[in-house]
């Protein structure tokens, strides 16, 4: 499956935290015009941030550290997404239905996030090994 993907927009995972952030991002419209730079900003920043940081592991596949260590980042943002939509729900700007539409679908995206993580040397692939030629003298 890993070698079969050509870009991290072909990964589930991509897509399941894509249509997240914008489904956020157009309930958050809504949001009162007093929470713009608060919870209006920061719901939609960690959870585009899910995305962003997604691309950037995809780019870093050539280090196994480097991919698993983007891939966490990711995972944590979407954990922080959770937080703000219980902070929009407690605060009224989103109903729990709703809410735990998106809840869940963010627990969805770790739970492939984390599985990913621990099987990073699926996805990374080798680095090149330098010949003698290659090292300094």
């Amino acid at each position: 499956m890993a070698h079969m993907v050509k870009s991290h927009w072909e990964l589930d995972v991509y897509k399941k935290a894509f249509d997240v952030a914008t489904a956020l991002t157009e309930l958050s419209r809504k949001f009162p015009r007093e929470e713009t730079y608060s919870l209006t900003d920061q719901l939609r920043k960690s959870a585009r941030s899910v995305c962003a940081n997604l691309a950037e592991a995809w780019r870093k596949r050539c280090c196994e550290a480097a991919f698993a260590s983007k891939l966490n980042d990711a995972e944590g943002e979407a954990a922080e997404t959770q937080v703000w939509i219980q902070f929009a729900v407690k605060c009224g700007y989103l109903d729990r239905a709703t809410a735990d539409q998106y809840f869940r679908a963010c627990n969805e995206v770790i739970r492939i996030l984390v599985t990913m993580r621990l099987k990073a040397e699926d996805w990374a692939f080798p680095a090149p090994s330098r010949s003698r030629k290659s090292q300094p003298k």
